[in-house]
């Protein structure tokens, strides 16, 4: 157990056996067992799309652990509530936790130096796309990045990148639904979206996700931990079903947003 974490879901920093740390969110967490569903689902295909995302895991806490870690716990009001034994949804830390410092938000004086800040615009075409409900959130660190081409032994310069995280609001959370708010999914420094001028600015993920495979979409479920889904097995097939036939509405979603929000 490293710390706990900042958000609605409690989630704590914890180190695996693996080597890496993770943010892992339990299945008891206080806003609903499918987010771990949720994220799951979403670090899986942010995957195949070729998005900056953590990788996930399904992270096992033994009963031991937990005792040995009192300090892994959930706090609602004067409530303490414990996390239970089993595997729990893991978002893999970008680095070394104690090396690598880690931030939330970047000033706009700094946006010419993400280095991959284009990946927002392909995030808003996947979060219409998944019925994101809640602002797009991503993290930022500092790390070297070689050009695209550039041979393997070039260690690339030093920049600022972008990773994409917090995916439990897709498919509007707990609710399984898609709500399409046009505002919905948007990153909150508008000056991220400035450079677009047409939907050929969101290119080449569209185009990825209007010919998004299923069996990306059948394999994501499959590694699935089981547990997760308890009695929602039909909920979850018609949920990707609906999923799967909305690949071609994301550019009518997107105009939705543009009519909602002249100027973007």
């Amino acid at each position: 157990f490293l710390r706990k974490m900042r958000g609605g879901a409690q989630s704590h920093l914890i180190e695996a056996g693996d080597g890496h740390a993770y943010v892992v969110k339990f299945t008891n967490n206080p806003q609903h067992r499918r987010i771990l569903v949720n994220e799951w689902l979403a670090s899986r295909f942010l995957a195949y799309l070729q998005f900056t995302a953590p990788p996930a895991a399904a992270v096992e806490l033994t009963r031991d652990f937990l005792e040995e870690h009192p300090a892994i716990h959930m706090q609602l009001g004067s409530s303490r509530i414990p996390v239970p034994p089993g595997r729990h949804f893991g978002s893999r830390f970008p680095g070394d936790p104690e090396r690598l410092t880690v931030y939330d938000f970047l000033p706009d004086v700094l946006l010419g130096k993400v280095g991959n800040r284009r990946q927002f615009l392909g995030m808003l075409a996947f979060d219409k796309w998944t019925g994101n409900s809640d602002s797009r959130q991503a993290v930022f660190f500092r790390a070297r990045v070689r050009a695209e081409g550039a041979p393997p032994e070039d260690e690339g310069r030093p920049s600022w990148v972008a990773t994409m995280i917090d995916h439990g609001f897709v498919f509007d959370g707990p609710q399984w639904s898609f709500a399409d708010a046009p505002l919905a999914g948007l990153y909150h420094r508008p000056l991220y979206y400035e450079e677009v001028r047409s939907l050929d600015d969101l290119q080449p993920w569209l185009e990825r996700i209007e010919s998004f495979p299923e069996h990306i979409v059948d394999e994501a479920l499959r590694t699935m931990p089981d547990e997760w889904l308890e009695d929602d097995e039909h909920a979850v097939s018609g949920l990707l079903d609906k999923l799967l036939r909305r690949r071609t509405r994301v550019t009518s979603l997107i105009d939705q947003l543009r009519r909602a929000r002249p100027g973007l």
